[in-house]
């Protein structure tokens, strides 16, 4: 079972929305991804969570996740609608509550077989996490795509 987590910058544009949409349907039948986990703060995580609900009609096997960095017990989160659930990455119980967001992301690079990203801004949590999946990708562990890299995905969101 093949797993994909997003990670981008939070002022994601809406137009971004198709790419997602194509991005995550080639993991789904090119790379056989049937788990998509998304987090819940901001633009990027809505859209990505958007796409991969959009294809769950053409894909009934697929499962989608909103990744919870803070104990469910702690802070109850409900399921959005289109999504098969909540994920707490495992041994985040200790982590200070400072921390736990950027913790989780760190798990879930560790934890998924793909990485779609959306980063451009130099200076970011969201470039460091990408920076870590890039060296992670250079041991085999996972496959990483910017779609800031891609220029039919540039020329769609900057027109």
């Amino acid at each position: 079972m093949k797993s994909c987590f997003f990670i981008g910058h939070r002022d994601a544009d809406k137009r971004l929305l198709p790419c997602l949409t194509d991005t995550a349907k080639r993991l789904v039948t090119d790379c056989g991804v049937t788990r998509f986990y998304v987090g819940g703060y901001g633009n990027f995580d809505r859209l990505s969570g958007k796409a991969v609900v959009a294809l769950k009609n053409s894909f009934p096997d697929i499962r989608l996740f909103l990744v919870i960095p803070y104990h469910p017990a702690e802070r109850p989160v409900l399921t959005p609608q289109g999504y098969d659930g909540t994920y707490y990455p495992q041994s985040m119980e200790s982590v200070p509550r400072k921390f736990a967001i950027v913790r989780a992301n760190r798990r879930m690079i560790d934890e998924c077989d793909y990485l779609v990203a959306f980063v451009w801004h130099p200076a970011s949590n969201a470039r460091e996490f990408l920076e870590y999946a890039r060296r992670r990708e250079k041991k085999g562990l996972i496959h990483v795509e910017n779609l800031c890299e891609r220029k039919d995905v540039l020329r769609a969101v900057l027109g």
